[in-house]
């Protein structure tokens, strides 16, 4: 039996009513894994796809709190255990009060697909709070995190489930998570990654969060023959990995013109160098304040708000914010300003008339499932370097992630070249998770 894209996609938004980025996320993919299955017998009539969209399970639970005058809070603890055909569970916790279970289901419904295409043995779940760090004390984070461990610990081991930090979860909140978990279970193993380097951090473990993103695009315009020296460059988001690309990007003599926040765009024409990327680092790590603070120091930046960095002349763009943040009309500025390359870092930061629009003015585009891959490569190479109880110097670590991102890049060229010598990634990163996935999947029976 082979599959029809619209009798199945009224199928799962039937199962998953008022859940778009899920159901959205589900048919950009299917839309070019279904005519794979239907020209390939092997992937027919097992309930693969049946299967992929449903979690193993999913885990609500209160998280309940003392804040620093004495009152009681309640927030919510989730966790979705996607799909473990290739053991462990791994990716990342985030605190953030936007959190719905649409938003949930599409980010571990990508991240099976990141982690498959890593080659290494993970694979994807997500956990998420609606707890806001912002603002809160030290004391008051320390608090929620160990309330919030107290229950996540039932649900996660070395060999099952290994979180790591996301939106507004770092080394601090790992840290007092980790700790929480090694009181209650007490054993000192690595259940968590993201942590300091003084106790098992991997080194460049936060750099990577950007480099991998370069690593790739690098690979990319030398297939092109493209130069990779002297672009304008449009970054958004400004926390670590919008910080760590720019840092490489700097280091390529690339000339960085826009950081945001959810206050919106900084703008500089004349460039942030090392000097201002330190600075933001201070204003983002430190200070925990505003970008527009940049401003107090650079006057003549430009503050654009309620501005998303699209409307800007430049050559590459790189959206490492959030879902959604490129749409139609944001594409359209992105071409009239002669974008020529864009780079997904965020999970699926352009919409699906954005990405149409790529693909018919012929931009040279990496969907975050194939250039994103790269920090949960790192992740899974801390996993490794903590079960050996033995850290890798900095330069092993990124001659491993350089391989990773080359072999990664190579299935593209060899598998995916379309008739115009073009290659089609979205098609390659969809069709290489799902062989990997399904093949295990099918191995394993009905279970």
């Amino acid at each position: 039996m082979t599959y029809d894209i619209k009798k199945f996609m009224d199928y799962t938004k039937m199962k998953n009513s008022n859940e778009p980025e899920f159901t959205q996320a589900v048919e950009e993919v299917f839309e070019t894994i279904i005519p794979f299955i239907n020209k390939n017998k092997k992937y027919q009539d097992k309930a693969l796809l049946e299967r992929m969209i449903e979690p193993e399970r999913s885990i609500t639970f209160r998280v309940s709190w003392l804040d620093d005058n004495w009152k009681i809070q309640v927030n919510r603890g989730f966790r979705f255990e996607f799909n473990s055909a290739i053991w462990p569970y791994k990716w990342g916790l985030r605190f953030h009060p936007s959190v719905n279970s649409s938003i949930l289901k599409f980010l571990w419904f990508e991240q099976v697909f990141k982690n498959a295409l890593t080659t290494l043995p993970m694979w994807g779940w997500k956990g998420w709070s609606d707890f806001d760090p912002k603002w809160k004390s030290d004391n008051e984070v320390m608090k929620f995190c160990q309330s919030f461990m107290s229950e996540l610990y039932r649900h996660i081991w070395v060999n099952t489930d290994i979180p790591a930090w996301d939106i507004w979860v770092g080394s601090r909140e790992i840290w007092f998570l980790f700790w929480q978990y090694k009181k209650l279970q007490n054993e000192f193993t690595g259940i968590l990654t993201g942590k300091w380097l003084e106790f098992w951090w991997s080194l460049i473990r936060p750099e990577a969060t950007g480099y991998w993103l370069v690593y790739f695009m690098k690979n990319m315009l030398e297939v092109k023959n493209n130069s990779i020296k002297w672009k304008k460059v449009l970054i958004s988001w400004s926390w670590n990995v919008a910080q760590f690309t720019a840092e490489k990007v700097i280091e390529l003599w690339w000339k960085v013109l826009t950081m945001s926040d959810s206050s919106w765009t900084i703008y500089d024409e004349d460039w942030i160098d090392k000097e201002k990327l330190e600075y933001i680092k201070q204003i983002k790590n430190i200070d925990r304040k505003r970008i527009s603070e940049y401003l107090k120091d650079f006057p003549k930046a430009k503050f654009l708000e309620k501005t998303r960095p699209w409307n800007i002349n430049a050559d590459i763009a790189f959206p490492c914010a959030t879902q959604n943040e490129i749409e139609e009309n944001d594409a359209k500025n992105l071409i009239k300003n002669w974008i020529f390359a864009i780079w997904e870092w965020a999970n699926m930061p352009s919409t699906p008339q954005a990405i149409n629009i790529y693909i018919e003015n012929k931009i040279l585009f990496s969907p975050a499932k194939a250039s994103n891959a790269g920090w949960v490569a790192v992740s899974g190479l801390e996993m490794s370097q903590n079960s050996l109880r033995y850290n890798w110097s900095r330069e092993e670590v990124d001659a491993k992630l350089i391989q990773i991102m080359s072999d990664i890049h190579s299935s593209c060229v060899k598998y995916w070249i379309q008739k115009d010598w073009s290659i089609n990634y979205i098609s390659w990163a969809n069709i290489a998770w799902f062989v990997k996935v399904a093949d295990a999947m099918l191995a394993q029976g009905v279970v």
